[in-house]
């Protein structure tokens, strides 16, 4: 039955989506779906006053009072899930047993296993499921991933992503709550995004970790903090590479830097999220700087380079993207490189053994 509905909608070029959430990341969301040129049906919140904002500051037809609600209208196609994390897998969950496509935030759950169970229900469900991992969409990391298949066995991955929201006392969010956020909270929220651009940029697998937390705000407005403000992370991959990551919640300045480095045999490339227009590109007899301009990038990158160069191109360039890519995935395309809850399971995986490995001080496979 799930699979009939879903060839009966995969009929019309019109995506009719349901947001779950009227906070920052559901904002964004909200515009990606217009931008991809669906329908935003329907805003579900907290509670009906919140939905009723939200469908108006968001341009929704409709406000509900619940995701239960939404889910059961029978006015959506896909579900766009941007709650707190403890809330994502009944919300997923029951989603899917509607046979809606889901794009859920990531980290799809606060454990791997719940997680993994939930990429499962898909699959069973064979429905489209997504999970933002929004830097995929950069045309500069699509264009380091098409160039690194040339530049031989990769030897070294390094980098760091860094933020400061969270650097003052004061600071709070329900992030830092283990009950609704997880148990990792920086490697969960932000570390997911960096392990995951890894193994998608270098096709390897990350096999074992050796990592280390710290909480550098012990107290905040809400109380002790029982979650990591920052972690370094130490690994190795399948085919023999090292790495090492420094995650921070707490580094004054960074507002939003992920940076990765990749040393190969024969070159070096550097991406670095906020200067997301250049790709450096390193060599023993020089080293150069490449611009974002569609009439030199790859094959690969061209798709989501659409402005020409010196248009500087952006977060909301690559959240667009990946909502484009998901609603042709639901139309029946194929779309390289979309991050499915396959992903999101995986990047749930390697968190899980990230904090293992804190706990047993050494080093664990992964």
């Amino acid at each position: 039955m799930i699979r009939d509905m879903l060839e009966i909608r995969r009929e019309s070029a019109e995506v009719r989506a349901g947001v779950v959430g009227t906070g920052f990341i559901g904002q964004i969301h909200a515009r990606a779906v217009r931008q991809a040129g669906a329908r935003l049906v329907g805003i579900a919140g907290a509670d009906l006053d919140s939905a009723l904002q939200g469908a108006r500051s968001l341009g929704a037809e409709n406000a509900f009072e619940s995701a239960d609600e939404l889910i059961e209208s029978g006015l959506i196609d896909v579900l766009h899930v941007c709650t707190p994390n403890h809330l994502h897998a009944p919300i997923v969950l029951k989603a899917l047993d509607a046979g809606l496509a889901v794009v859920c935030e990531k980290p799809l759950a606060t454990d791997a296993p719940t997680a993994e169970m939930m990429a499962g229900r898909a699959r069973e469900a064979g429905v489209v499921a997504t999970v933002p991992f929004a830097y995929r969409f950069h045309a500069m990391v699509r264009e380091a991933r098409a160039r690194l298949g040339d530049l031989g066995r990769i030897s070294l991955i390094q980098g760091s992503y860094l933020q400061d929201w969270l650097l003052k006392s004061t600071d709070d969010n329900w992030r830092v709550d283990p009950k609704q956020g997880g148990p990792g909270r920086t490697i969960g929220d932000i570390g997911s995004h960096w392990f995951d651009l890894v193994e998608f940029v270098t096709g390897d697998r990350i096999t074992k970790v050796c990592a280390q937390t710290s909480v550098v705000v012990a107290d905040r407005l809400s109380g002790p903090v029982l979650t990591e403000d920052l972690a370094t992370v130490h690994f190795a991959t399948a085919t023999g590479a090292l790495g090492s990551v420094s995650l921070s919640q707490v580094a004054p300045g960074r507002k939003n830097r992920l940076f990765l480095e990749i040393s190969a045999a024969s070159g070096s490339l550097a991406f670095d999220q906020e200067d997301p227009e250049r790709l450096w590109l390193g060599g023993r007899s020089g080293s150069s700087v490449l611009v974002r301009d569609p009439m030199t990038l790859s094959s690969a990158a061209k798709p989501y380079s659409p402005l020409p160069a010196g248009h500087a191109q952006g977060f909301h360039d690559c959240f667009d993207a990946f909502v484009a890519d998901t609603y042709a995935a639901i139309r029946g395309e194929h779309r390289d490189g979309l991050p499915t809850f396959e992903d999101g399971a995986r990047a749930a995986h390697i968190t899980d053994e990230i904090l293992r490995s804190v706990r047993e001080g050494g080093w664990v496979e992964c």
